[in-house]
């Protein structure tokens, strides 16, 4: 998952594990589209579905907020909040140090939901810049014995210490030749994890070459069937029917019981070739100012839309809304998935949260 933020230079207060432990120890805007065309059948749904979403610690205030109102339709909410520093230990950033009582605290509004922190290769310098997905870090952490011995150690100890239900690895860009290695790790902390009844979950990009890896048995693997259109590509979807419907086969290649990973918002894509991440009430508001009202695709059911800024710049913009991701999870279940994982928590709109929570 990447951290969809204003760009440039973030303040950061670079926390270590202990210094937290100290710490802890002591709706939405109205759519184009009619809600009353929604079928309330189908809307009940989510019910068969095990959901499982990310908070991310840079949006912990409106993450937070929308999962008070969904812990009834969660099984587990992942927190985004482990990166790397200079070293390559794990750090928690300033807004995580913030976030993780806070977290736990909406989290037991449920005894249902369970709490996993998420691990993810981006480098935070103690300069306040970031590296997001170095797969340098990767490289590193699993070079030699000792070294993945030690990180499983950190990772055990920071588990064992928050007291989290489980860890997820969110290792993006690895590169080919890190993969026998990786897979090692895997297999060995989904083992240490088991003994000591905590639970691993590792995500898997679209680009993973799956076909050719021979992934552990144990962990739950999540596939991210997001990305196909972002910063890099022209204006469109984040998914549609077709992509998720591939990448859910190719799922079927990885041993266990797993995760459809779908995303929610979208993107803004101006004319001057600037991308930017809005979630969905964002992308809502930027509607009301829009040339016409918002179109939705059939081929992904997401909605699209233009307007003109203040500057008289033009800008495209693609989202998901409570149809779309409502009609995403039925592609994944027309695959054989019953798991969906959403990134992430935080500007939902009003319809959709009431979906997700059934």
């Amino acid at each position: 998952m990447a951290k969809e933020k204003p760009r440039g230079k973030r303040t950061v207060v670079i926390f270590s594990i202990t210094v937290i432990l100290g710490v802890l120890a002591a709706w939405g805007v109205k759519q184009w589209n009619d809600p009353t065309k929604l079928q309330k059948a189908e809307a009940a749904e989510p019910s068969h579905v095990e959901l499982s979403a990310w908070v991310a610690d840079w949006q912990w205030q409106e993450g937070i907020e929308d999962l008070r109102s969904i812990t009834d339709g969660l099984s587990s909410v992942q927190m985004f909040a482990a990166y790397f520093n200079e070293k390559d230990n794990l750090l928690f950033t300033a807004e995580a140090q913030q976030m993780l009582p806070k977290i736990k605290e909406a989290a037991r509004q449920s005894s249902l939901v369970n709490v996993d922190l998420t691990i993810v290769n981006d480098r935070v310098n103690s300069d306040g810049t970031e590296v997001q997905k170095d797969s340098s870090i990767v490289t590193r952490l699993m070079a030699t014995e000792d070294s993945r011995e030690k990180h499983l150690k950190e990772i055990l100890d920071a588990v064992e210490r928050f007291n989290f239900h489980g860890v997820e690895l969110d290792y993006e860009k690895v590169d080919d030749k890190d993969w026998p290695n990786l897979i090692r790790f895997i297999g060995d902390l989904n083992q240490q994890l088991h003994e000591r009844e905590k639970t691993l979950r590792v995500v898997l990009e679209p680009r993973t070459p799956i076909e050719k890896l021979s992934l552990p048995q144990g962990p739950v693997y999540v596939m991210m069937a997001y990305n196909l259109n972002g910063p890099n590509t022209k204006p469109g979807p984040k998914a549609d029917q077709a992509f998720i419907t591939q990448l859910a086969n190719r799922l079927k290649q990885v041993p266990g019981d797993n995760v459809i990973a779908l995303s929610a918002g979208g993107f803004d894509w101006a004319e001057n070739g600037e991308v930017t991440a809005v979630t969905e009430k964002q992308a809502a508001e930027l509607s009301r100012g829009s040339l016409e009202p918002p179109k939705r695709d059939a081929a992904s059911s997401s909605l699209s839309f233009q307007y003109v800024d203040k500057e008289n710049g033009k800008h495209t913009v693609w989202y998901a809304d409570e149809e779309t991701v409502e009609q995403w999870i039925q592609v994944a279940r027309q695959s054989g998935y019953t798991k969906i994982a959403l990134w992430r928590l935080g500007g939902l709109g009003k319809e959709l949260l009431w979906y997700l929570n059934q």
